[in-house]
């Protein structure tokens, strides 16, 4: 990376990993540790970096971020509660806060809960897992969450074992200028089955920053259905990675919605480390006035006879700002591999921007994989249709941008969760058109 100059918010996180107290776990400790001296060294990416130059980070330096020690007061969770979820665990500002959490009775053999709390109960599997699949060497933000990692969330579900109610991480923001580092690590051991939901809202409409790390490890033949929705505060930056791993006819299912913030960053990372495996990968941002959303994924073929589908799409009103970087890489003994990606972007005005690049490297002979991009406005012929019905303008073009969005969020398989979503996507659509 070019080296610049630290900004204040990381100097602020690096100072907050320095000050944790010394964990129980001596393998949790030295993990934080080679993570805070990484912290220290790396530099905040620039639009000189290729990964990056689409996306200016030069929001942060108006954040005079600093990492919150307490859970701030309590809010309504009610806006966001999924009447499917029995089991929801909530953080404000980065704060575990139990009494906005629901912690039902579960089925033997499934563990949801705190890393706190099962630290000294799961140690061993923790230090397979925690801090292992999502790569802090080279990401200064991975690095900063994991410097700061002092708790979040765990869930275990043991072999064979099917969970059939969604679980709900909600993650609440509530103080201006707040950091906060949320952590999930999610373990499904061969034959399992869980649906996630995780969530980011807001219930302030100041700045702060989200710097959050997922890990997911999926066992052979386990299932894992992921549901991200990141709805922060429209003057946030929130920048998060998910790595996720496949082992042998292992399956993972993804939707990723972003409504929010001023500045977003996903990266998602899944590597096919068994032979079989299959992903699901959906997303959607919707945005306008000056937002800017970027979207990163990595398909890693390791291994044959892998299969995976990507449908990313994008709605784009205002001056918004629009980014899809996509690459399927099918290494050479990745024999076999059907893969097929679709960056799918729709603008809605004449300031609206999209920048996408679907890419695949093949280094394998016998495979399938395709991938295509499409930029363009409202169906000029398709508005005629609606309107040669009757429909005004304005109600045809907001009914079509609706549709063009609720493809994505119709396939997330929690019904509550859909029905609010489609509000969201519809008053969003109205208002953007």
């Amino acid at each position: 990376m070019n080296v610049v100059s630290k900004h204040p918010f990381v100097d602020a996180l690096v100072a907050g990993g320095r000050a944790l107290p010394a964990s129980t776990a001596s393998w949790l400790n030295l993990r934080r540790s080679l993570a805070l001296e990484r912290a220290n060294a790396l530099s905040v990416p620039t639009t000189r970096d290729e990964e990056w130059r689409f996306t200016d980070l030069a929001t942060l330096n108006k954040l005079r971020v600093e990492p919150v020690g307490q859970a701030a007061a309590l809010v309504d969770v009610a806006p966001y509660a999924v009447s499917e979820a029995a089991t929801r665990l909530a953080f404000v500002d980065g704060v575990y806060a139990p009494a906005l959490s629901s912690r039902s009775p579960l089925p033997a053999g499934v563990t949801v809960g705190t890393l706190a709390e099962n630290l000294n109960i799961q140690s061993a599997l923790m230090g397979v897992h925690l801090a292992a699949h999502a790569d802090f060497n080279e990401q200064v933000f991975t690095a900063l969450n994991t410097a700061w990692l002092r708790d979040g969330v765990f869930i275990h579900i043991a072999q064979n074992t099917a969970l059939s109610e969604p679980l709900h991480l909600l993650f609440i923001a509530t103080l201006k200028d707040a950091a906060s580092c949320p952590r999930c690590l999610i373990v499904a051991e061969a034959g399992a089955e869980c649906t996630v939901i995780e969530d980011y809202v807001a219930a302030t409409t100041e700045a702060y920053f989200t710097n959050a790390v997922t890990e997911i490890a999926i066992k052979p033949n386990a299932r894992v259905r992921h549901v991200r929705l990141q709805r922060e505060s429209m003057q946030a930056v929130h920048i998060a990675s998910c790595a996720v791993s496949l082992a042998k006819d292992a399956s993972y299912v993804s939707q990723s919605i972003a409504f929010g913030a001023r500045l977003s960053r996903y990266n998602l990372d899944v590597i096919h480390k068994g032979e079989g495996a299959e992903a699901v990968i959906d997303g959607l941002a919707l945005i306008s006035g000056q937002q800017l959303a970027d979207t990163h994924t990595t398909m890693d073929h390791a291994q044959p006879n892998g299969r995976c589908t990507q449908l990313h799409k994008t709605i784009v009103g205002g001056a918004a700002h629009a980014v899809f970087n996509g690459k399927v890489l099918v290494r050479k003994d990745a024999q076999l591999t059907n893969s097929a990606q679709q960056s799918r972007n729709l603008l809605l005005s004449s300031t609206a921007r999209v920048d996408t690049k679907p890419q695949l490297e093949i280094f394998a002979d016998d495979v399938k994989c395709a991938h295509g991009a499409t930029v363009g406005q409202l169906d000029a012929e398709q508005l005629f249709y609606l309107k040669s019905r009757g429909l005004p303008d304005t109600q045809a073009r907001n009914l079509l941008t609706y549709a063009f969005g609720a493809e994505i969020v119709d396939r997330i398989p929690v019904k509550s969760l859909v029905a609010q979503l489609e509000k969201t996507v519809m008053a969003q659509t109205q208002a953007s058109v």
